[in-house]
């Protein structure tokens, strides 16, 4: 495994175990040349997932990219990175667990908001307000007050 920092090829396993889940491997690893710790994440995939765009176009499903979305929803909120690891991972399956190669990307969006919504609803309207594509502050009332009538149900 490369180094992020310096480049150098050959990084030591310092610590290996299985994430909380039991989804993936967590590994601790430490750079000889510069002397880094970083962590690495190994697991299972069971097949490439190509998500389709709202335009038409297909891209291979990054996980990176949720798990940017959701760090960007989550920011200042009281949850770890190992949270959203899991978060991704369960949504993840669920997406290859459908049989399907191709995936709507409106059909990532909202398992991300369901849970979301369950999670932390200060991120569940961050996340909502990209996703729903909010232009203006009365958006974002009209979602509120939508949030607020399902919260009373």
């Amino acid at each position: 495994m490369r180094c992020p920092f310096c480049g150098h090829d050959d990084t030591q396993v310092k610590d290996s175990r299985p994430t909380d889940d039991n989804a993936s491997i967590r590994r601790r690893r430490a750079c000889p040349a510069c002397a880094s710790r970083f962590t690495t994440f190994e697991r299972v995939q069971i097949r490439d997932l190509v998500v389709i765009k709202k335009d038409g176009s297909r891209s291979t499903f990054d996980r990176d990219k949720v798990i940017k979305s959701l760090q960007i929803a989550l920011r200042k909120r009281p949850v770890d990175e190992e949270q959203i690891e899991r978060i991704v991972n369960g949504i993840h399956r669920r997406l290859e667990s459908l049989g399907e190669n191709e995936v709507p990307s409106k059909l990532i969006g909202e398992l991300v908001m369901d849970v979301l919504i369950g999670m932390d609803q200060v991120a569940y309207l961050r996340y909502a307000s990209v996703y729903r594509n909010f232009r203006e502050a009365k958006d974002f009332g009209d979602f509120l007050g939508k949030m607020g009538r399902q919260g009373d149900d």
